[in-house]
């Protein structure tokens, strides 16, 4: 091998060597993740009348702590069921259907086909988080939850949680929510809490509960609680059998045991 080879490969494994190690310290980080469920539960309520859901989402992160991203489901919100009659009278004056002062149909009395109810949910969060020693971390973030076809449902909320070792507990204000004088308003309140522990044959085991402070409450503020075990399994992504529960008003919400299954995998 001559002289210039051996000063060629040198310099190109110096270089190679240089590009990795620009590579490995860079501050940036990004992730993509999809994921399915048999059934989107969100602090103890089913966001889908049990049935399932596709999800998936885009994180970006900082080494300084800062992260911010978006993620989307598919939903259903139609608590009243599809069978329900539908009724919507037409304007005489331009036989178009009636609708209020707010734009609203007037006579909907429920059913799948509710004009006003979105059918999926995008979210936009950012945060910044980072930890005091080896045992306690915290997290500062804000989440804006948007339902593009539907009517005065999004809301936004700011939070933080402190994390000590298997122990997480934390809470939710709702800053803005167009919802006016209902729930999700500005004013509710989510307090939660978790245990998280490690389990034989990389197995991970989530306790979880919650309460919801509605700031119009009329008996619709409630408890939840919840369990979860995981496992990473490869290339595959991660799969969990879980179990969630609401203490509320039988009457507002299902408060039969709910068991569900998740998948979900980051890029």
């Amino acid at each position: 091998m001559t002289a210039p080879r051996i000063a060629t490969l040198a310099l190109s494994a110096l270089t190679l060597g240089m590009l990795q190690t620009a590579s490995a310290e860079s501050p940036h980080s990004f992730s993509a993740n999809i994921g399915a469920v048999s059934n989107y539960m969100w602090r103890g309520v089913s966001q889908t009348q049990d049935g399932p859901a596709v999800q998936g989402g885009l994180d970006y992160s900082h080494a300084s702590g800062f992260y911010a991203g978006t993620w989307a489901s598919n939903i259903d919100l139609n608590n009243e069921g599809a069978s329900q009659e539908v009724i919507i009278p037409l304007d005489p004056a331009t036989g178009l259907p009636a609708t209020d002062a707010n734009g609203n149909w007037i006579g909907y009395t429920g059913g799948s086909s509710n004009p006003n109810s979105p059918t999926y949910e995008l979210d936009l969060y950012t945060g910044f988080g980072g930890k005091i020693n080896d045992d306690l971390k915290w997290d500062l973030n804000a989440i804006y939850y948007a339902y593009p076809d539907g009517r005065d449902s999004n809301f936004a909320e700011i939070g933080g949680k402190l994390t000590y070792k298997w122990l997480t507990a934390g809470l939710a204000y709702t800053v803005y929510g167009e919802n006016d004088e209902g729930l999700y308003d500005n004013g509710d309140l989510y307090y939660f809490g978790a245990l998280d522990f490690s389990l034989p044959y990389e197995f991970a085991f989530n306790v979880h509960g919650g309460y919801y402070s509605f700031t119009n409450s009329n008996g619709d503020s409630y408890g939840n609680w919840g369990a979860t075990v995981s496992r990473a399994i490869g290339d595959y992504g991660t799969v969990s059998f879980n179990y969630d529960q609401n203490g509320g008003n039988d009457s507002v919400y299902e408060t039969d045991p709910i068991f569900w299954a998740g998948w979900k995998k980051t890029f």
